[in-house]
């Protein structure tokens, strides 16, 4: 069973914080791959569904972002599945908005839901990471972080998530370069800041 989970904070609150851009992932990865309906499991919401003829499981924690650990591993052990089976997506400061890497293993960059996730689970599972750009001082990541995507990210973010979700089978093949790549490829990073390109596409 392939995990694909996403890490976000529950509730309509922060629903469009980029913090949360790891729900919108799983949620896009639902609607591409037709994923039965959200459930409550393992602490968090989950559907299932395949990529291909591969089946996964997504995962919504709703254990708030900084334990999203608790339910990825709950999925985890009672798939019997191991690290290499779960993909996490989540958000990431040092990557400009609109960049994505794959990577397996290594700590956690400060960040609070990948070191719960390590602290359950080990260090050896695969990372989907999501640029989401840093505000240029390490006093506002918090507020950036829990701040909404503004409309004009809506230029880079949308065919992210699609892409996403569209290449994913590359990933539940276990060639998660070539997924990359292929992420890279068909939705390629802004070049200018989303905003400014907005005005002058209105």
């Amino acid at each position: 069973m392939l995990i694909l989970a996403g890490l976000g904070n529950p509730g309509p609150k922060y629903a469009k914080n980029r913090h949360n851009v790891g729900f919108m992932a799983v949620d896009e990865i639902a609607r591409r791959w037709n994923f039965g309906p959200w459930k409550g499991r393992f602490q968090s919401f989950a559907a299932e569904g395949a990529i291909g003829d591969i089946k996964a499981i997504l995962l919504k924690p709703q254990t708030y972002y900084n334990d999203s650990g608790l339910a990825v591993g709950a999925a985890m052990r009672f798939f019997k599945a191991t690290p290499a089976d779960v993909i996490l997506f989540y958000d990431e400061i040092d990557l400009a908005p609109g960049r994505f890497r794959m990577k397996t293993g290594g700590g956690a960059a400060g960040n609070n839901g990948v070191r719960s996730t390590v602290a359950h689970i080990g260090p050896d599972f695969r990372r989907g990471r999501i640029g989401t750009g840093h505000p240029g001082d390490k006093a506002l990541v918090m507020s950036h972080v829990l701040s909404d995507f503004h409309k004009a990210d809506k230029v880079w973010l949308d065919p992210m998530l699609e892409t996403i979700a569209d290449c994913l089978p590359f990933a539940a093949a276990g060639d998660d370069e070539r997924f990359q790549a292929e992420v890279l490829r068909l939705a390629p990073a802004v070049k200018a800041d989303p905003r400014k390109l907005a005005r002058e596409n209105d």
